[in-house]
């Protein structure tokens, strides 16, 4: 209380009212003198001393402005220059390191903090920032952030603020430096002790096991020692939730070595027999290398260990904060024997027709007679359930030209009302659509990409490798790359949900000619569940010579297909590579392409084959190969797609030498590694 009656008294505010009341005091006296002994009469005297005080009050209060502002003005002029000068000597003193930078990155001062960092005795003017940093000072001053920008230097790492500064008609840059090395070595020490969750499944036992039953103990054991083994090499802990399968916990350190080694793990495993067999027993492994809680690294190893098994196993799927890698892939799916799996799906997706209100079936762009066959069986199935139907599709295709003719005589197919073209189809979407795609599961080769965004029932029925994740999850998934075709995946839902003869013969024909299309005439891919299926279409009218002439071919098109197999190279001395840059092409070259990828096979010692097609603007590839080459490992790096033995990709807006580099690369990529 006393410090605030102190200040009050010393207050420029207090004088001021002193002075005022000693004026009007004295006023006063001047007033009573007046009064009593002048002979003014006392209401005179009155106004006389009050304008006098009135006057005199205003050019006091006019003084003690004046006086005011040069006070104010002395202050100023002399707090100015006192800053300037306690700047300079705290940036001299500081701790941290400051530089001063011309336009140009070259040092015109340093302060003693900086010259501590550096080992040279001689002076630091005249050289450069980037003599210091492993990025350019415009890099420093550019950066936006409050916090500055990461750098390395000194055999450390720190982070960096830029300042611009001016003086007269010259900028200068004035950069602190933030010493954060061991602040790193901390975050990198937590990040390499991060635990990371992988799921392991066996995925091909059941198979291996059909004939020698008596071997699984041994079988088994093996690999659980190859697996323990490697655990054990990393500090990890695994364990066996259930048959065949493990979950494996290790510090995020070790995953730079796995990728270096390309997970050899997958070799190790690959080594094991089964008795006689000649068949490797394969794992698939789904990683997790993402932050969040274990219980998100849970759900993201096991998608990614489905999303593995849904390539076709014998791999390691990666699931990390920007998408997935893939590793492994080198040897063929092993057909499954079973068709518990299809009977599932077969009621499951009866269930989702069932409750529907329109069905609308769709394959990808450019369909072969694999992906309209297999739209057609799936049509009859959502047309016994009694679901309004259409199918989305390029309907001048000249593959489903050749297929429509054929349907004519069925009363379903007199009219066009089935068949819709993408934009037609967005036109009739409601809540109660259900999107059925086949024969596909990369979004970039669907007929109509945009259904497949506006649309939240989809069920995807495919026999290729997946590819990426989906943006919508589907209400059902049925990926079976073991499987030789999607007319095969769909004739077992069939076989399972039809009542027998059903099915036309006219469409049990162009199934069975996708069939006899991707499996080369039962030469690639074969196995029980395709002859199951041939068996069931034969059944139910199929003929396999009116199959056949779906594959006849006119004289221009043997000739075009003679033009790509007039100019090959052989690349790497395995790889054969055609290519037809001709802007003269048309579509149905591009079918010319696919036959003559196939025929290159035949050639000697060739074990995998490109042919290149533009049309218009967009180059195609056709990839096959004799097995022993994942030919879809090496056009995934192209954004393709496909099989282990047959693949495919479309390039848009590039010239041909720039995709035959790209696919050189691709190829090398993969041949050494």
């Amino acid at each position: 209380m006393f410090k605030k009656i102190k200040e009050l008294f010393r207050s420029p505010l207090f004088f001021r009212g002193v002075v005022n009341a000693v004026i009007a005091l004295a006023f006063m006296a001047v007033y009573g003198f007046l009064c009593r002994y002048s002979p003014i009469s006392p209401v005179w005297s009155g106004l006389i001393v009050g304008g006098m005080y009135l006057a005199l009050t205003m050019m006091t209060a006019l003084m003690f402005r004046y006086l005011g502002s040069r006070v104010s003005l002395t202050a100023d002029s002399e707090i100015t220059p006192m800053l300037g000068n306690i700047t300079l000597d705290l940036i001299v003193k500081l701790w941290l390191p400051v530089i001063i930078c011309d336009e140009a990155g070259k040092i015109i001062w340093y302060n003693k903090a900086f010259a501590a960092l550096t080992t040279a005795k001689e002076s630091l003017y005249g050289r450069t920032f980037e003599q210091f940093s492993d990025l350019p000072v415009s890099v420093v001053m550019a950066d936006e952030r409050t916090e500055g920008v990461d750098i390395a230097a000194f055999d450390g790492f720190y982070r960096v603020k830029g300042y611009k500064m001016s003086s007269g008609s010259k900028n200068y840059n004035l950069t602190v430096w933030s010493d954060r090395t061991e602040l790193n070595r901390v975050y990198k020490k937590l990040s390499d002790a991060e635990a990371l969750i992988a799921y392991i499944m066996i995925d091909n036992f059941d198979e291996l096991m059909q004939f020698v039953s008596d071997k699984y103990r041994s079988a088994s054991s093996d690999v659980e020692a190859v697996l323990k083994s490697w655990a054990q090499s990393v500090g990890g802990v695994l364990k066996e939730y259930a048959r065949d399968r493990y979950i494996f916990i290790f510090d995020s350190r070790f995953m730079a070595q796995f990728i270096e080694s390309r997970f050899d793990i997958l070799d190790k495993i690959r080594e094991i027999r089964v008795g006689e067999s000649s068949l490797p027993v394969t794992v698939s492994i789904g990683i997790a290398q993402l932050s969040g809680t274990l219980s998100d690294k849970d759900r993201a190893a096991h998608a990614a260990l489905d999303m593995a098994l849904q390539r076709g196993g014998d791999q390691v799927v990666v699931k990390n904060e920007t998408g997935m890698d893939f590793y492994g892939g080198r040897t063929k799916t092993v057909q499954k024997r079973t068709k518990v799996r299809a009977r599932v799906v077969a009621n499951e997706l009866a269930a989702q027709v069932s409750k529907s209100s329109r069905v609308l079936i769709m394959c990808h762009r450019n369909p072969d007679f694999d992906a309209i066959g297999a739209c057609i069986g799936m049509a009859r199935l959502v047309m016994m359930c009694g679901v309004k139907v259409n199918i989305v599709i390029n309907t001048r295709d000249p593959n489903f030209l050749r297929c429509l003719g054929r349907l004519r005589t069925l009363p379903e197919y007199k009219d066009s009302t089935l068949f819709m073209s993408g934009p037609e189809a967005q036109d009739v979407v409601t809540s109660g659509v259900l999107l059925i795609i086949l024969d596909v599961n990369n979004r970039a080769q669907f007929e109509a990409p945009e259904l497949a965004d506006i649309i939240s029932n989809i069920v995807i029925i495919d026999h290729h490798r997946k590819t990426a994740e989906f943006a919508t999850q589907p209400v059902i998934t049925y990926i079976e790359p073991s499987a030789s075709s999607a007319c095969e995946l769909v004739a077992e839902i069939l076989e399972q949900s039809l009542p027998p003869g059903m099915l036309n013969k006219e469409e049990a024909d162009i199934m069975y000619g996708g069939i006899l299309l991707d499996t080369k005439q039962f030469t690639r891919n074969t196995g029980v569940r395709t002859f199951s299926a041939m068996l069931y279409l034969r059944g139910e009218g199929a003929n396999p010579a009116d199959a056949q002439t779906l594959f006849k071919t006119e004289l221009g098109a043997f000739m075009r297909e003679a033009k790509f197999e007039s100019d090959v190279v052989i690349y790497r001395s395995v790889i054969a590579i055609s290519a037809d840059d001709s802007p003269a092409n048309t579509p149905t070259d591009r079918i010319s392409a696919a036959k003559a990828a196939d025929k290159l096979l035949s050639i000697d010692s060739v074990l995998a084959s490109f042919v290149l097609c533009r049309i218009g603007d967009t180059i195609h590839i056709s990839a096959r190969s004799m097995g022993s080459v994942n030919v879809q490992l090496i056009l995934e790096r192209l954004e393709g797609g496909g099989h282990y033995d047959a693949a495919a990709t479309v390039v848009t807006g590039v010239p041909m030498s720039e995709v035959l580099v790209r696919l050189k690369a691709a190829i090398d990529d993969y041949l050494n590694n």
